[in-house]
């Protein structure tokens, strides 16, 4: 067993710690075939009889693996990013390839720069999209999705891309581009942004955490992660998360933090202490938290530590939780405890899941893993059709009845990529490259999937069925009616 025992016996009562980079292969065929799990070196856990039956010690098995290849492929992950991400920047910058070629004969090629307000990440790149949709003004019910959406997009690009768009485009202020300190990585991992939305009829503050990156090999980790802590009274909750927005060593989650606290700043601590000074100073503000992929995971989180630290005024200023793509957070525990705050407070949240997407069915659900969605789906098929369900069909994504009717729907995806700028506007042509993941997506069809191109879109052009009639009032906002 690890012997960082000591690290979380201070601020919860149980925990699952599975260190993948610590795991040989002789430990990996052991665990499978013994139920010696305390001789695993890769796993630290107090009481080790859970682990003990084969389904278990699997799950852990697969989980570890993948990791450990992700992290095997870190570095060359990361340089094909970057590589992908300067080339489409390149393309972008010289208008095209045909241009480029000639601006490489003539000797003038613009060469793009990392950070520059022109230079975009590869959601970017794939979405190009930078402009609110007109159509959906203030005082539409829509408003507040449709602009959760594009800021949680927003947040994958750099400062002065962000500061541009926001200021230029959407006539509002930015009031932070935040990248936090992850203690565990030793690293700073955690991006979020933080915007005030001055257009008439409006006083909401948004803050959105940047999501999973596509070559980010650590945040891909932390979605397969199975790893947790237990929070007294309140639940399992994903380490990994936690860890990103700023779990501490050995203190957990203190109230406040000391002054020599690691290097900082940290994810929680941070925004909270601006949005005290942001909301202190407007009274008529409202907070919006909105995040895609990791992202979402976050924004959620971020309500349940300030649920923990009783920052009740926070929370009844806090208009809604607009998540995309979002992986599972916490056991069915911790979602008991969310459903109970959000009811006092009286917070929305709204977590959408877009057809086939892999993510928000991470980590896996049923008894042997323990993690489990909590509040109302908004689901959306192919045809951005939605409905409120409990839980997305197919709820851990690897099933081999589920195998053919994700295929066809890929395909129909990449058909339907072609068919939609000439039925709804020029605003929904897809890229090459986001053609290209839709092929890619014929073999894995929940990685396109998870693109917040397709956010976008069922925000834009997705309605739910006007019957059944929807029964809460904070659910009848938002969403357009058939």
């Amino acid at each position: 067993m690890a012997n960082n025992h000591h690290l979380h016996e201070h601020f919860c009562s149980d925990f699952l710690d599975v260190e993948p980079g610590k795991a040989g292969l002789f430990d990996l065929i052991c665990l499978l075939f013994s139920r010696d799990v305390k001789a695993r070196s890769f796993i630290d856990c107090p009481e080790d009889r859970r682990l003990r039956t084969l389904r278990r010690r699997w799950l852990i098995f697969v989980s570890t693996v993948v990791q450990k290849l992700l992290l095997s492929c870190k570095t060359p992950m990361a340089r094909v990013g970057s590589a992908v991400e300067m080339w489409l920047n390149l393309l972008s910058s010289n208008g095209g390839f045909g241009s480029l070629l000639l601006n490489l004969l003539s000797g003038r090629v613009a060469r793009p720069d990392r950070s520059s307000a022109t230079f975009a990440s590869m959601i970017g790149s794939l979405d190009t999209r930078l402009d609110l949709d007109k159509r959906i003004q203030q005082g539409d019910s829509r408003y507040n999705v449709a602009l959760s959406i594009m800021a949680a997009k927003l947040s994958y690009e750099n400062d002065a891309f962000v500061q541009a768009v926001v200021r230029d485009s959407w006539k509002m202020e930015l009031l932070g581009f935040y990248n936090f300190w992850n203690d565990y990585q030793d690293q700073y991992s955690t991006q979020a942004i933080m915007l005030h939305d001055k257009n008439p009829g409006s006083e909401a503050i948004v803050v959105a955490f940047r999501g999973t990156a596509p070559f980010d090999a650590d945040a891909w980790c932390t979605d397969f992660d199975i790893s947790w802590y237990e929070l007294e009274n309140v639940g399992k909750i994903h380490r990994g998360f936690m860890r990103a927005l700023g779990l501490q060593k050995s203190k957990g989650w203190p109230k406040e933090l000391e002054e020599s606290s690691g290097r900082g700043p940290f994810a929680y601590y941070g925004i909270r202490e601006k949005l005290k000074d942001v909301l202190k100073n407007n009274e008529k503000a409202k907070l919006i938290l909105t995040g895609h992929s990791l992202g979402g995971a976050l924004a959620i989180l971020f309500v349940g530590l300030l649920a923990l630290h009783e920052e009740a005024w926070i929370l009844e200023r806090l208009e809604g939780v607009y998540t995309y793509g979002q992986p599972r957070v916490g056991d069915e525990q911790f979602g008991e405890y969310m459903k109970e705050k959000m009811r006092v407070h009286n917070v929305k949240y709204f977590r959408f899941v877009y057809c086939n997407d892999m993510v928000p069915r991470l980590p896996y659900d049923d008894k042997t893993v323990l993690f489990k969605h909590f509040g109302t789906c908004l689901y959306y098929n192919s045809l951005y059709k939605g409905k409120m369900v409990g839980e997305e069909p197919n709820k851990n994504y690897f099933s081999l009845l589920w195998m053919i009717p994700e295929n066809l729907n890929a395909v129909w995806e990449l058909i339907r990529s072609f068919i939609l700028p000439y039925k709804e506007g020029l605003e929904y042509k897809e890229c090459i490259f986001m053609r290209m993941l839709r092929v890619v997506g014929l073999v894995v069809p929940g990685l396109s999937a998870h693109c917040p191109q397709d956010y976008v879109n069922l925000t834009r052009l997705g309605f739910l069925p006007s019957s059944p009639p929807l029964q809460d009032p904070n659910l009848q906002q938002g969403f357009k009616v058939e």
